[in-house]
């Protein structure tokens, strides 16, 4: 009896270690490595489409922004960039992406020479 007990103890003692150990190891099958590549090709492809996006974004608007509104000569936003005023007298600017940041006239500096 105290032999099945122990055979019985050990067996499930190494099903037991088994299955923790198949769940530590890395998956180093060729499908595990094409997974890994499609990930991270993916997120590549993410970051750069997102690039293109907003430098198109930025050039658009800037585009539209100098057909449609008056340019201020004066003045600059406080980072430096070129100041729109739209049709109802507010001050903006365009960002990175493409959006119009609006800024109080008081926030504006010198454009430097």
């Amino acid at each position: 009896m105290k032999r099945i007990f122990r055979s019985a103890l050990f067996a499930a003692s190494l099903f037991a270690a088994s299955a923790s150990y198949a769940q530590t190891h890395k998956d180093s099958t060729l499908g595990g490595k094409i997974s890994h590549g499609a990930k991270k090709g993916w997120k590549a492809t993410k970051k750069t489409a997102t690039k293109v996006g907003n430098g198109t974004a930025e050039i658009a608007s800037k585009g539209a922004a100098a057909v449609a509104d008056k340019k201020f000569d004066g003045k600059v936003a406080p980072n430096g960039e070129t100041v729109y005023i739209d049709k109802n007298s507010a001050y903006y600017y365009v960002n990175s992406k493409g959006r119009h940041v609006y800024v109080k006239k008081a926030a504006l500096v010198d454009k430097p020479m």
